[in-house]
C-alpha cells in the first residue's frame, strides 16, 4: 500500500510539472535543445574515442595505412565529425515548440557541414594517396600532386554548389545549367589554374622538370634544385637557401636551364681561358727545347715534332739558310701541347668526353688559349678543386714556356714604371740662393 501510495504521488507530481511546464513553452524548448546537444556532445565522444580507434587500430593492418599516412593526415578523425552534425541534423524535428523555418535552417546548416566534412576527409585521402606514390623510385620523375590538387579544387567547388542548393532549395543540376551563362567569368577567374593544368600535363608529358633537378631562371632570381611542384606553383630552393616560388605555366612560356643532362652523364665542363701576352710569343731555341725536353709531358711531342721539321727543312736545300722558310717549334704551341698531356694526365678529368686545348681570337685583352674540357664528377666541390688546381698549375709553369699572362697594368705597375711617381719638392728661393 505504501507502494502504491508513493507511486500514485510521483505520477501527481509529475502531471504537475507538465502542467506547469506546458504553460512556458521557451522552458521546454531549451530543455530540448539541451537535450539534443548534450546527445550530440555524447555522440561525438563515443565517435572519437571509441569509433576512432576502433578503426585506427584495423587501419593499422591495412597495406594503405603504411607509415600511419591515415592518422598523420587525420582522415578518420575528419570523417568522424560527421556524427555529431547527422545526429542535430535528424533530432532538431524532435525539438519541441521550435519554429518551422529554425528547423530548417538547423537542418540546412547541418547538412552543410556535412558536405564540408566529407570533402575534407576525401581531401586528406587524397593526400595520404599523394604520401604513398611519393614513395615509389619513380615518382620523382612523375610527380602527381598537381593532379591531385585540381581534383581537390573540383571537389570544394562541386561542396559550394551542394551547400548553395541546400540552401536555397535547388538542385545542382539546375545550378550547373545556371552557372553555364557565367562560364566566361569562371574561365577569368581560374585562369591561372587553367594554365597552370595545361602546363603540368605538358612538364609531366616532355619530362622537361622533376624534383630534385638544377634549374637556372635568371628573370626569376631562380638558381637552385626543385624541391616542390604542385599545380600553380614550383619550388626552386636556391644556393645561397632561399626559395625561389615560380608559377607553373612560367616553365612552359619562358626559358630555363634544366641541368639533369650533366649530372646524369657523370661529367661537368670546365670552359676557361688563360689570356696570354701576344709579345711573349716566339720561337724555341736550343736551351729551351732541351729544358723543356726534361718534361715526359713533352718528350714524346717534341721528338715527333722535331722529326717533322728536320725533315721539312732538309727539303728546302739551300733555301732553308732563310728563317722565312725554315719551320720551327713556338713556345706557345709547346705549351699548348703540354696542357693538353696535362689534362690527358689528370685524374680529375673525363677522358671519355671532350677535351680540347684551342686559340681563340686575339682580343685588346690579349690572346686567349681556351680549355675545354669535363671533370670526371659532378660534385661541386669536387669541380670546383680541379678546376682551381688546373689553373694554379698552368699559371705557375707559363714562366717555363717563356710566356705571360697578359693583365692591365695597375697602380703597382705604374709606379713601378715611374709615371705615376710623386713630383719631388720644389726648392725654396732661400735654397736655390744657397
Amino acid at each position: 500500500m505504501p507502494k502504491n501510495m508513493s507511486e500514485v504521488q510521483n505520477s501527481e507530481l509529475w502531471r504537475h510539472f507538465q502542467t506547469w511546464l506546458n504553460q512556458y513553452d521557451w522552458i521546454e524548448m531549451l530543455l530540448g535543445l539541451g537535450t539534443l546537444l548534450l546527445v550530440a556532445w555524447i555522440a561525438n565522444w563515443l565517435a572519437k574515442h571509441v569509433l576512432v580507434r576502433g578503426i585506427r587500430r584495423f587501419s593499422e593492418l591495412l597495406p594503405l595505412n603504411r607509415n600511419g599516412g591515415l592518422s598523420r593526415f587525420k582522415v578518420i578523425d575528419r570523417f568522424a565529425k560527421i556524427v555529431p552534425a547527422l545526429v542535430i541534423k535528424i533530432g532538431i524535428a524532435q525539438v519541441p515548440h521550435l519554429s518551422a523555418s529554425m528547423i530548417k535552417i538547423v537542418g540546412m546548416l547541418a547538412q552543410a557541414w556535412v558536405f564540408i566534412t566529407i570533402v575534407l576527409t576525401i581531401s586528406a585521402s587524397l593526400n595520404v594517396v599523394n604520401d604513398l606514390y611519393q614513395r615509389r623510385s619513380d615518382a620523382r620523375n612523375k610527380p602527381i600532386k598537381g593532379y591531385l590538387q585540381l581534383i581537390k579544387i573540383i571537389l570544394f567547388v562541386v561542396c559550394g554548389l551542394l551547400i548553395i542548393g541546400t540552401f536555397l532549395q535547388k538542385d545542382v543540376l539546375t545550378l550547373l545549367a545556371g552557372l553555364g551563362a557565367m562560364a566566361a567569368v569562371i574561365m577569368l577567374i581560374f585562369q591561372n589554374t587553367i594554365l597552370s593544368l595545361v602546363a603540368s600535363i605538358q612538364i609531366s608529358s616532355y619530362d622537361m622538370v622533376r624534383i630534385g633537378d638544377w634549374i637556372t631562371m635568371p628573370g626569376l632570381s631562380a638558381d637552385g634544385d626543385v624541391i616542390d611542384m604542385s599545380l600553380n606553383t614550383i619550388k626552386v630552393q636556391n644556393f645561397d637557401k632561399t626559395i625561389t616560388t615560380i608559377p607553373t605555366n612560367r616553365l612552359v612560356t619562358d626559358t630555363f636551364m634544366n641541368w639533369r643532362g650533366m649530372s646524369e652523364s657523370g661529367g661537368r665542363r670546365i670552359k676557361r681561358a688563360l689570356l696570354l701576352d701576344q709579345t711573349s710569343v716566339h720561337f724555341l731555341d736550343d736551351a729551351q727545347y732541351q729544358h723543356l725536353k726534361a718534361s715526359f709531358l713533352l718528350d714524346k711531342y717534341l721528338n715527333q715534332k722535331n722529326q717533322e721539321i728536320v725533315a721539312w727543312n732538309e727539303k728546302l736545300g739551300a733555301q732553308a739558310n732563310s728563317k722565312l722558310n725554315q719551320r720551327a717549334l713556338t713556345n706557345l704551341g709547346t705549351f699548348r701541347a703540354y696542357v693538353n698531356n696535362y689534362l690527358r694526365h689528370h685524374p680529375g678529368i673525363h677522358q671519355q668526353m671532350t677535351l680540347l686545348v684551342r686559340q681563340m681570337e686575339p682580343t685588346a685583352h690579349g690572346l686567349p688559349l681556351e680549355i675545354y674540357c669535363f671533370t670526371n664528377s659532378t660534385d661541386w666541390d669536387f669541380y670546383e678543386n680541379v678546376q682551381s688546381d688546373i689553373f694554379d698549375h698552368l699559371l705557375a709553369i707559363l714562366p717555363e714556356f717563356g710566356l705571360r699572362v697578359f693583365q692591365q697594368p695597375s697602380g703597382a705597375d705604374l709606379v713601378n714604371m715611374g709615371l705615376n711617381s710623386p713630383p719631388a719638392p720644389s726648392s725654396s728661393p732661400r735654397e736655390s740662393a744657397i
